[in-house]
Order: structure tokens, then C-alpha cells, then sequence
């Protein structure tokens, strides 16, 4: 019988089948095996990349609900940098942008431009390399960086003419290419693009990878220059994050090109302002290019802030400052007066209403302007002369060194080897309630000589205890928040300066009339506001609230945080003492000859205040002007005397030289205090009608009062 093949071959189909799966099976296990972790690490690099995009800052309104600080919509132009997009790339997608928008290529810097002709001109840049260089190069005698420096210490002046204005374009915009981080938007153009520009840059941008159209932002100020200094400044994107503040924000999440806030109420509540940025996560390749793109999350504006401040009011205040001292100004004797402070200020809570200041100088073109200078309020500080003297009287009954009603001669002062001191009437027998209104330094004196426990003898000489009692003073001050940082809500406040000489008795009775020590506007407004409501020093603040942002909408969210009124101290003194210094404070406006009834007696909302005088430290010394001297002028008020519900502080350094000047200081407060009842009227009555408030604004009316003495 002849045998089949037929089991052989296929016995042979099998082996084979089974060598090739057996091949098979071991490539697969030596992929997953030997070389998994490369295919994984692979797989990892197209990975899915998180990045935040800023957000528009929060809004800032006024009391009433009006808008003081927006954010402006821009047309703006963006560019996105791939993870390992090349230099070449970038130039070349900056050169193509550069034929359809213009830049602003004034701010280039040298060494940038010089970087940009080398990479322009690689071989004309080599050839400014001697042989002898090259040979040192090749020794390892100089390394790369050397050469390039040398390269770019050769490229001359006209060299770097040579620019046309579409390469310097391309360079301008390839600086801002280059100045954000991977896979994170860069603002290249968001001023001044035109619809044109945007238009031709939205329909080319499948030829310039990695660039973008979008709308953009910047602060918007809707009341102009008003309160400016206070509301702060924030950097472009140009400018990104300050350098000192940089890793502070980086640590934070902050990107190094975010705008900031840089100054007073931006900078203060950055953290509120700033917002929650969007959340982009793009898809890359293992080569970092982008496949796609998707919104984690929208992002979030910043939180708003509800400002103390009354615009309306803030407005008058600051018409009233500028009427006043160009009126001041047309008066002899005013040649160095260039500044004035207000503080209004509710005496209860401590919000501020209004805070302003205003300085003279000039403008680009040497013309004679005046300048917002509230921050000044806080930031500079002067003598104030007799305002403190309230604090004085105080003091006097704590220490014990007077009582309630106690009578003391106003009398000149003759002590040895001293020029005689009076007050600038002489008023003979004075209790504490007609020195507070009629102003008597020699009530004062009298009062701190017994605080340090000497005698006043005619023609004697002072045994007192000096630096103990201006100790004592300068404590018991503080109390009221004069010569200590009011602890407002805004960055950069001063305490004032005391004077170093704390040996000599006729320094410490300068301290006891407000002409030792300096204080702020925002100082003497805390400390008539300590006396106004019976005792308590409460801390003055600019924020209101806080709340959550409404997107696309001037309406106001849901509060967020409400600053409550925070008390700092409560006075060591009893209350009859504290009431007994408000009826002298009402008797300085409302009775007789007090230093201010003729300016306040007729104001229909029962002021209570203090005047102040004081020889003027101007340029660090007490300053000669053609032979006479020049002085400070303040004010401290409240109203109603009973139930006060506002407290002002005015300070006017520098006034007027010569023994007499303009009451500027009066001028302003009763016209402040007017302004603040008048506009409260106004709204009582709007909202009696309409059931709204409705805020208005009104014309004040003008007192004038001729001049004031020492020690008023």
C-alpha cells in the first residue's frame, strides 16, 4: 500500500504556526516588558497641559452704588508659545504679523536690537571675531558666551539704523513672543488696535500659528482724576509683576506678565481684585505641539469693593479745597501755601466719606495745576498747633494736674533767660471750659508745668520733670490716635515725627499747644471723631464691603464681607471729662467769642469744633519770608454737638506768612459741613417722593473770615 503525506505536512504547518505565534508572543512581552515604560513615558508627552488665563479685575463702587473704577473692553492681539516652537518659528510668524499691525518700537531696548541684527546678520556678526579669537575659542580659552558678547559689543550704531521699520516691527513683536511662559496667552497689541488691524489678523490666523484675537481690559475711571491717588494704579502687561513682588506672586499662582495692583486701594485688596483665573487645558504631541484646546473652567471677575466714600460729597469736598485756596492765593502774604488736606469721616463706624487733598504744581506744558493729593492725608503730617488741645485738657484731668472748672490766671509768662509767652489775648482768670474756647496757650502751659510738677514763679526758672511728662503726653495722645498710626486700610500710612529735644521745658509746652509734634489730616480726624462719640477710638476705613461679582452687568452681587467698626482703645478717662471737653469744643463755634463762632454760630447743625495755629515747619526749619513767619492752620469739627453723626479734619500747612492771613481753614470746614447737610437734605427729600435716594449735588454757602492769631 503506498503511505500518505498528508500528517507530515501538516505536522509542518503546525510547527510553523506555532514558531511564529512563539515569535510573536515574545516580541509582544519584550515591548511590554523590556521597553513599557519608554512607550508610557512616550504616550505621557502627549499629555494634557492646564493653564490659567487672567480674568478682568473687580469693580470699586462708591456708598451710593456708583461705578468708580470699570474695566474698558480692548481689541487685543495674543500669541500662545508651543512647548518647543523654535526661535526661527517665532521670528517668522512675528515677521508675518508685522506687515498687518503697527507697534510702538520706541522702547526697544539696545541690547535687544543688537540680539535681533546678530540673528539677522549671523555672518557679518562672526566676521567682527578676529582669528586670534577664534584660535583662543578653539583653545577653550573663550567659550561661547564670550564670543557672543564680543559680537555684540561690535555691532555699531549703524548697524542698528539699519533697521527698516517692518523689521524693527518684527522685532517689537517678537519681544512680546518671547516674554510669557509655554502654552500661556501674551498680550502682543491690546492699545490702539484698529478694526482694520483686527479684522486682517482674525481672517489670517491660520498662517500665524500660535496667534489669537481677543478682547482685553483696562481700568476705566469713571469719575477721571477724582480720588485717584487713593484708588491706585495697576501695571500694564508690559510691566507684569514688580520685581519684589514677584516671587511672592509666582508662589501664589500669578503668571510673571499678570497686571497687578501696584499702589493705595489696587494694591491693598490685590488679593480681592484679581479674580480666579480660566482654566485652559490644551492637548499636546511629544514635540509640544497643541492638537486642541477645552475650557476647564470659565474663571471668575475679582470680587468687588464697596467703597465708604460718597462721590457726590467726595466731589464738593474737592471744589471746595480748589475754590478756596486759588481764592487764598489772590490774598497777600500766601506765597508758599500750596497745599490742603479734608478727612470727613463718620465719627460712630469710622467710615471715611470723603478724603482730599490737593497740591499746586505744573503741568507738562509749565502751567500752574492743581493736583489730586489725597493720599496726603495720610502720608504727610505738620504741626496743627491749638486743635490738639482738647487732648491737652484730657490729659491734664487724668494726670490730675487740673479739674474740671479748675481757674488758672491767663497771664504773660515771665520765666529767666526765656522771651515772655502769652496766648494772643490776654484773658486773666479762665476756667478749662473758656481756654478750650478762647483758645489759651497760657491755660495749657500752666496745665503741663503742674503735669511735670513745677510751679510757675514770675521771673523763676521751671523745675520740671521733662522726659517723664512728654512720656506721659505723647501715651495719653496716642490714645486719640495723634502721633500713632490711625490703622487705616491703606498702605504706606505715617505716624508723624516727634521732636528729639525731651529735656527742655519750653519744648514740652510747645507739645501741649500742637507745636512740637506733627500729625496727619487722617490723625486729627480719628481724634476729634474719639472725642465726638463719647471715648472710643474706632479705626478709620475705606472699604465697605466686599461682594461677588455680576458678570457683564454695573449691578451689585451678594456681600461677601461687610467691615464692621473696630475699636482700637476706649479712653481712660471718665465720660463727665470727655463731655465736659464737648461742650468746650461746642462753645469754640456756638457762644460768645469763641475762636470759630464767626464763621460757625449761624450753621444750622450745632458744629462743636477746635481751631489751630501753628508756626510752620517749611523745607525742615522754621522759614523766614521777607522778614515775617509762616503758619499752619487747622480744623477739627463735628456735628450735631449732640448725637454727632460726622467729623471732619482740615489742615492747611504753610497758609500765610506775616502776623495775620486768610481763615482758609474755617473757610473750607464750614463749607465741608454745609455741603455734607445740604446734599443729606436733598436726598431725605428725593427719597420722600420717589422712595429712591437719589443722589444730587448742590452749591454750598461762602463764609469768610479775616484772619486768625497764634494759638486759635
Amino acid at each position: 500500500m503506498k503511505k500518505t503525506h498528508v500528517p507530515f505536512r501538516l505536522n509542518m504547518v503546525f510547527f510553523v504556526v506555532f514558531v511564529l505565534f512563539s515569535i510573536l508572543i515574545l516580541r509582544l512581552g519584550e515591548l511590554q516588558i523590556v521597553f513599557g515604560d519608554d512607550f508610557k513615558r512616550e504616550l505621557q508627552r502627549t499629555a494634557d497641559v492646564t493653564v490659567n488665563n487672567p480674568v478682568p479685575r473687580g469693580k470699586m463702587y462708591d456708598r451710593n452704588g456708583n461705578t468708580i473704577v470699570d474695566n474698558s473692553p480692548l481689541n487685543a492681539i495674543t500669541y500662545t508659545k508651543s512647548q518647543n516652537v523654535t526661535q526661527k518659528e517665532m521670528l517668522d510668524t512675528a515677521g508675518k504679523l508685522a506687515k498687518l499691525i503697527t507697534m510702538d518700537t520706541s522702547k526697544i531696548p539696545i541690547r535687544d536690537k543688537k540680539d535681533f541684527w546678530i540673528t539677522q546678520h549671523p555672518k557679518e556678526a562672526k566676521a567682527k571675531i578676529t582669528k586670534k579669537e577664534w584660535a583662543q575659542y578653539n583653545q577653550k580659552k573663550l567659550d561661547d558666551t564670550e564670543i557672543y558678547q564680543l559680537e555684540l559689543d561690535r555691532v555699531t550704531d549703524q548697524e542698528l539704523n539699519s533697521f527698516s521699520k517692518e523689521e524693527l516691527t518684527t522685532l517689537a513683536i517678537y519681544r512680546q513672543f518671547n516674554s510669557g511662559f509655554a502654552l500661556t496667552p501674551q498680550i502682543v497689541k491690546n492699545k490702539n488696535v484698529t478694526a482694520d488691524e483686527y479684522a486682517i489678523v482674525s481672517e489670517n490666523l491660520e498662517n500665524l500659528p500660535g496667534v489669537d484675537t481677543t478682547t482685553d481690559w483696562e481700568r476705566k475711571y469713571d469719575y477721571g482724576t477724582t480720588l485717584k491717588s487713593i484708588l491706585g494704579d495697576v501695571t500694564t502687561s508690559d510691566q507684569g509683576i514688580p520685581k519684589e513682588l514677584l516671587d511672592k506672586y509666582i508662589a501664589q499662582g500669578y503668571s510673571r506678565n499678570d497686571r497687578v495692583g501696584k499702589s493705595y486701594l489696587e494694591l491693598k485688596y490685590e488679593d480681592v481684585l484679581h479674580g480666579q483665573k480660566a482654566k485652559v487645558k490644551s492637548v499636546t504631541d511629544k514635540s509640544g505641539k497643541i492638537l486642541s484646546t477645552e475650557t476647564v473652567s470659565e474663571g471668575k471677575r475679582g470680587d468687588d469693593l464697596v467703597l465708604t466714600i460718597d462721590m457726590d460729597l467726595q466731589q464738593q469736598v474737592e471744589k471746595i479745597i480748589e475754590e478756596e485756596m486759588w481764592s487764598a492765593k489772590s490774598k497777600p502774604n500766601t506765597g508758599v501755601m500750596d497745599r490742603a488736606f479734608v478727612v470727613v469721616m463718620n465719627p460712630n463706624t469710622g467710615e471715611i466719606l470723603s478724603m482730599a487733598g490737593k497740591l499746586i504744581g505744573k503741568d507738562k506744558n509749565g502751567k500752574t495745576v492743581m493736583n489730586d493729593y489725597a493720599s496726603g492725608t495720610f502720608t504727610s503730617s505738620y504741626n496743627v498747633g491749638s486743635a490738639v488741645k482738647g487732648a491737652t485738657v484730657l490729659t491734664g484731668y487724668q494726670t490730675g494736674a487740673i479739674k474740671p472748672g479748675s481757674i488758672q490766671l491767663d497771664e504773660p509768662l515771665k520765666i529767666k533767660n526765656t522771651p515772655i509767652k502769652k496766648s494772643w489775648k490776654t484773658f486773666g482768670a479762665i476756667n478749662d471750659l473758656r481756654a478750650l474756647q478762647v483758645s489759651s496757650n497760657v491755660y495749657m502751659w500752666k496745665t503741663v508745668i503742674a503735669m511735670a510738677g513745677g510751679k510757675y514763679v514770675p521771673n523763676g526758672t521751671l523745675n520740671m520733670n521733662t522726659a517723664k511728662t512728654f512720656n506721659t503726653m505723647r501715651q495719653s495722645f496716642a490714645q486719640f490716635g495723634l502721633g500713632a498710626r490711625t490703622g487705616i486700610d491703606l498702605p504706606n500710612e505715617m505716624s508723624g515725627f516727634q521732636g528729639t529735644e525731651n529735656n527742655l521745658p519750653g519744648k514740652l509746652m510747645d507739645l501741649a499747644i500742637g507745636q512740637y509734634d506733627t500729625y496727619t489730616a487722617m490723625q486729627l480726624a480719628q481724634y476729634v471723631s474719639t472725642i465726638a462719640n463719647g471715648g472710643n477710638r474706632v479705626q478709620p476705613h475705606i472699604v465697605k464691603e466686599i461682594r461677588e461679582p455680576v458678570m457683564d452687568s454695573n449691578t451689585l452681587g451678594p456681600i461677601i464681607e461687610e467691615i464692621e467698626p473696630k475699636v482700637l482703645n476706649r479712653l481712660d478717662m471718665k465720660d463727665a471729662w470727655i463731655k465736659r471737653v464737648q461742650e468746650g469744643f461746642r462753645m469754640v463755634m456756638q457762644v460768645g467769642d469763641g475762636t470759630a463762632t464767626s464763621t460757625f454760630r449761624s450753621a444750622p447743625y450745632s458744629p462743636a469744633g477746635k481751631t489751630g495755629t501753628a508756626q510752620a515747619f517749611y523745607d525742615g526749619s522754621v522759614k523766614s519770608l521777607h522778614g515775617t513767619e509762616v503758619w499752619n492752620l487747622s480744623l477739627v469739627s463735628y456735628a450735631p454737638s449732640t448725637n454727632p453723626e460726622v467729623a471732619i479734619a482740615v489742615v492747611v500747612p504753610w497758609a500765610y506768612s506775616g502776623n495775620s492771613g486768610p481763615g482758609i481753614n474755617n473757610l473750607i470746614g464750614r463749607r465741608v459741613l454745609d455741603a455734607y447737610f445740604d446734599l443729606k437734605k436733598k436726598r431725605q427729600l428725593t427719597e420722600d417722593v420717589t422712595g429712591t435716594e437719589q443722589p444730587t449735588t448742590q452749591t454750598s454757602t461762602n463764609t469768610t473770615q479775616n484772619s486768625q492769631q497764634t494759638g486759635q
